[in-house]
């Protein structure tokens, strides 16, 4: 008896030594987020609730006001509902895409050929354009050869984007008895794919780690069975890489509202019209949206999803 509960105590501690272990691995980020997102929140939360009345000498007032803000927000404000309700419907639209996408792209990019390596790279080039400081350089470049290339290749682009209609598709894909809820989500697609390539870098590196880390043995096994490629997909491939389906919807869900017109709109709100309470009602519920929407997601895969030890 005595001997069982030496081991049983034993046990606690090495797994109180692998919490501890967790716990100084999160430590710097947990560190950062109380110090800087839970001290911001926290405001965020004080100004939704208050005017906001900036001090000539430094510093500011806040007059409390209950719900004023929110109930301005959705029932006075011109555009914030509209807004809100495009920035929901773009992101149910790019997520699957997005993931899918970037899966498909992953699987490919994952074969042996030559010049894997640069292919990798090109599509990880938007993620690198896209960063603030480049998107500057690039406007400001620009800019600066208006009257030339830069206005001729404008030119060239707006004919060839005005030349190129999608009703063609629309109307055949109509003939073919499909739903119209079907037929607006593929044009939808369609009429955003750059945006769906642009975004989808960080999410193909991660998939790409994730076929890396499935263990040859399983394939071998597949293809012992007689396994077809498509059966290898469903059966293999696919559950091994579902953790990292729920770690790139996660990323893709937050990408997407803060790129999305609803920040847009909270920043222009504060520091254009400064009205910082309305401003941060706008920012509270889009993230309380998108809090919600990934915990009903996340919970939605986590239950079809398969870990291997």
């Amino acid at each position: 008896m005595e001997a069982a509960r030496t081991k049983k105590r034993k046990r606690r501690s090495l797994s109180q030594r692998r919490a501890m272990k967790g716990f100084l691995f999160i430590a710097p980020w947990l560190i950062g987020f109380v110090w800087f997102y839970a001290r911001s929140l926290f405001m965020t939360v004080q100004f939704s609730f208050s005017n906001l009345t900036v001090r000539p000498g430094g510093g500011y007032d806040l007059d409390f006001v209950w719900l004023d803000n929110f109930i301005y927000a959705f029932r006075a404000h011109a555009s914030y509902k509209q807004v809100l309700t495009t920035s929901l419907g773009n992101m149910l639209v790019d997520v699957p895409l997005i993931t899918f996408f970037s899966l498909f792209m992953a699987m490919l990019l994952n074969r042996k050929f030559r010049g894997r390596t640069l292919v990798r790279a090109i599509f990880f080039l938007p993620v690198i354009l896209n960063s603030e400081a480049i998107v500057d350089a690039m406007s400001l470049a620009r800019t600066m050869m208006s009257g030339g290339i830069s206005s001729s290749s404008a030119e060239l682009a707006a004919s060839a984007s005005s030349g190129m209609s999608i009703e063609y598709y629309i109307q055949m894909f109509s003939s073919l008895g499909l739903p119209d809820v079907i037929i607006e989500y593929i044009s939808g697609a369609v009429s955003r794919i750059s945006d769906i390539i642009n975004a989808s870098g960080v999410q193909i590196i991660i998939f790409i780690a994730a076929l890396q880390s499935i263990p040859g043995s399983m394939y071998e096994v597949a293809k012992i069975e007689g396994a077809t490629a498509y059966e290898t997909f469903w059966k293999v491939t696919f559950p091994m890489v579902m953790p990292h389906i729920i770690t790139n919807v996660v990323y893709t869900v937050v990408d997407s509202f803060t790129k999305s017109e609803v920040i847009e709109l909270a920043y222009e709100t504060a520091f254009t019209n400064m009205n910082y309470g309305l401003s941060s009602v706008f920012s509270l519920v889009s993230t309380l949206i998108t809090c919600l929407i990934l915990v009903i997601v996340c919970g939605l895969i986590q239950k079809r999803t398969f870990y291997y030890n």
